[in-house]
């Protein structure tokens, strides 16, 4: 069994910055891609971004792009998402996520087998 867990939500004013961790433990860690999702009152999850464990290679979703770095620290089993410039409008519940297997589609959340338990980021005007 893998578990991820993110740290590192809070509450922070509009343009400022937040650094979420997700840091993955259990069994021999083995993933192809890492996802970062958010999820806002009575609002869809939806994809912030990912990074594939193997070459580094990120992904952001339309609204974050320019705003968010998504970096990884293999030794670690560590994912870190930089959250700078942030808005009232991503105020959401942020959630890591680890595929085993190979994607298609970083944005899609049925592609990812694990999950963490989320973190609240609120971000104020």
């Amino acid at each position: 069994q893998v578990q991820l867990v993110e740290s590192g939500g809070g509450l922070v004013q509009a343009g400022g910055s937040l650094r979420l961790s997700c840091a993955a433990s259990g069994r021999t860690f083995s993933s192809y891609v890492m996802g970062w999702f958010r999820q806002a009152p009575g609002k869809g999850r939806e994809s912030v971004g990912a990074i594939s464990w193997s070459n580094g290679h990120t992904y952001y979703g339309n609204s974050v792009k320019g705003r968010f770095t998504i970096s990884r620290d293999n030794a670690k089993n560590t994912v870190l998402l930089q959250m700078n410039s942030l808005k009232p409008g991503d105020t959401a519940v942020y959630y890591c996520a680890a595929s085993v297997t190979p994607i298609r589609s970083f944005q899609n959340a049925n592609e990812y087998i694990y999950w963490g338990q989320g973190t609240q980021v609120t971000v104020s005007s």
